[in-house]
């Protein structure tokens, strides 16, 4: 087993523990929370109102996952929780506005995949997501869907590996950019499989997958929530979900596993992070209502039409998932030697 499996295995293991409940372990050194304070010196928090930072503009998936989270976290602990959009630089701009923010519990970050994939990617994100950060606690996580254009001659993704190795460089894919998840997820399959797919920066999944639906390219991976109408419509071909495991919003579509593909699944996650020496009272008090808030029936029902799963779980769970997730990524970028500005 080479380095990046082993790496990707850790992430793997990381993930498959928050379907356990009330998983402990140790925090990584580099995430540590501040030094552990009385809880009682925070029972009344929150006393104000808390801002959670989306680093994309509204209307985005991370933007809609941050809004019901705030009005359920609001419920939970009858408090008041509001969004602030800070978008830009693919999420860095938000990201570092939260590094830079008071470690009070005031201000916290709305993480997806771009928190981990850009910091281990682009140069000037500018910010640590080991060091900077508090973990607070894992939200909910989703695959991609690897998806062809219909003229394609391929069904599986095995079919496409093999097209890929006969007509090297001849293939097109788009991404959602440069160092998102959607970039990376294709350099981590020309890395295991020794292929040279040729990648396409779009700013944004939906422009990339007209173009795909056009014939000007060939290959992406989304969102099942945005590719869905196009798989159902006929307009576009599922491959695979990038899990361990099929989705249950698409049911007749095998996994990465399935696929013969075992160790480079991917997912989309969302999670809440807050500035490092973040008090330890603080952000365990925020956890145990993210978990309560996961549990709830709506939010449940919500999560299905998103085709995410909960996943509940301690902050230093959460900790070792984006230490192994940044250092997976990190590795890719390293290998495939990708220069993103």
């Amino acid at each position: 087993m080479n380095d990046h499996s082993k790496r990707a295995l850790s992430r793997r293991q990381a993930l498959a523990l928050f379907a356990g409940a009330g998983a402990s372990l140790a925090m990584p050194a580099a995430m540590a929370q501040g030094p552990s304070t009385n809880p009682a010196a925070y029972s009344a928090y929150p006393e104000r109102a808390v801002r959670i930072v989306v680093p994309f503009a509204p209307g985005a998936g991370t933007d809609a996952m941050a809004r019901l989270v705030a009005q359920k976290l609001g419920e939970v602990m009858n408090a008041t929780f509001v969004v602030d959009n800070r978008a830009g630089a693919s999420g860095a701009i938000g990201t570092q506005y939260v590094a830079q923010a008071p470690a009070d519990g005031y201000t916290l970050l709305l993480a997806a995949s771009p928190f981990t994939t850009v910091a281990a990617s682009v140069p000037g994100a500018h910010y640590d997501p080991l060091r900077q950060f508090t973990p607070v606690g894992m939200i909910a996580t989703g695959p991609l869907v690897w998806a062809a254009n219909t003229s394609l001659p391929v069904n599986s993704m095995k079919e496409l590996i093999t097209l890929a190795r006969q007509k090297p460089g001849v293939l097109n894919y788009g991404s959602a950019g440069a160092g998102g998840v959607n970039h990376l997820v294709l350099e981590l399959l020309k890395a295991r499989t020794g292929t040279f797919i040729t990648h396409i920066p779009y700013r944004g999944v939906a422009p990339a997958t007209m173009d795909m639906i056009g014939g000007q390219i060939q290959l992406v991976t989304g969102t099942i929530p945005a590719l869905l109408p196009f798989i159902r419509s006929g307009s576009i071909k599922p491959l695979a979900v990038t899990s361990a495991k099929r989705s249950s919003a698409l049911p007749d579509v095998p996994s990465m596993l399935e696929a013969g593909l075992a160790g480079i699944d991917v997912v989309n996650y969302f999670a809440l992070m807050a500035p490092a020496g973040t008090p330890a009272a603080i952000v365990n008090r925020l956890n145990a209502a993210i978990n309560k808030v996961v549990a709830l029936p709506e939010v449940l029902a919500r999560f299905k039409a998103d085709a995410v799963e909960a996943a509940p779980g301690s902050p230093a769970l959460l900790g070792h998932f984006i230490e192994a997730d940044y250092r997976a990524w990190r590795n890719v970028v390293k290998t495939q030697n990708l220069k993103i500005e």
